[in-house]
This record gives structure tokens, C-alpha cells and sequence, in this order.
């Protein structure tokens, strides 16, 4: 598995999880990558990080460890049974068929690494900063909606 973030900014790190994403690597991943990264991106502490429903996003130690830091950056609050807007998945889809169209296919998992973060890094600064822009009208055509389908 591997674990990214982007801002309107930039992409941010690749994190390859070995393992399990478990709330203990989930939390690992936030402290050590992520928060250094929005006090330098963000030193006013006005940044914005949003997570989805994930259960390890949930576990008792990552809220608590998100309201230790609430200074340094918003978290975002992502309602229960919401639909998942994350606009990191349309980056993760650029990512996908960038490597489906490699040929060869990458043939280990040192090649896919490898073949991930190539695409990653050769995604367009435009395609993340409009995801970026999007996400108050994804937000209202969720309200719109109800909750219910939208285009995104």
C-alpha cells in the first residue's frame, strides 16, 4: 500500500506501508511526515488536512493526538456515512493509468515502487490545485444533494 498527500502547493511524500495501515502506522505516518509538513507549508497554522472515514483514522489515539496539535492546522471533520469526496482518489486514478500504460507492466513490487512514484511526481501542478479549488462546490452539491449522488 501506499499512503500520499498533496496541498494546493505541491504533492506531497509517497509512504510505502509494509504492513497493515493500522492506527498506530496511520498515526506514525501524520506525526512524522505530515505534521512537519504543514508547519513548514503553513507556519501561521491556517492549513487545512482532511481524512476520510478510514477506521484508523478513528481509533482513540489519532483524534486525540489530532486535538494536541489543533494549532498547527485545521483537521477537517468528515461526517459518518458521508460519501467519500476525498479528491486524493481522482490523483490515485492519474496514478493507476499512468501505470497501466507502461509497457512493460512493472514485474515486482520494487518496479510498481518504483513505477508509482514516477507517476506521482509527473502529475500536472494544475491537476492538483484545481482538486484543490473543487472541493467547496463538492461540498455544496453534496448539500444540494443531501447526501446523495453527485458527480464527483
Amino acid at each position: 500500500m501506499v499512503w500520499g498527500m498533496f496541498s494546493w502547493h505541491d504533492l506531497g511524500p509517497l509512504i510505502r506501508v509494509e504492513q497493515r495501515l493500522n492506527s498506530t502506522t496511520y498515526l506514525s505516518i501524520v506525526a512524522d511526515q505530515v505534521h512537519p509538513i504543514m508547519l513548514m507549508a503553513y507556519p501561521s497554522g491556517d492549513g487545512f488536512f482532511q481524512q476520510d472515514n478510514a477506521p484508523c483514522h478513528g481509533a482513540r489515539i489519532v483524534p486525540e493526538w489530532f486535538q494536541e496539535h489543533e494549532g498547527d492546522f485545521t483537521l477537517l471533520r468528515w461526517p459518518p456515512q458521508s460519501p467519500d469526496l476525498n479528491p486524493i482518489e481522482h490523483l490515485w486514478d492519474e496514478v493507476k493509468r499512468a501505470i497501466r500504460q507502461l509497457v512493460p507492466q512493472p514485474s515486482n513490487l520494487t518496479e510498481l515502487d518504483s513505477a508509482i512514484h514516477q507517476a506521482w511526481c509527473q502529475i500536472p501542478r494544475i491537476t492538483f490545485q484545481h482538486l484543490v479549488e473543487s472541493v467547496p462546490r463538492r461540498i455544496a452539491a453534496v448539500l444540494k444533494a443531501k447526501g446523495g449522488p453527485t458527480n464527483y
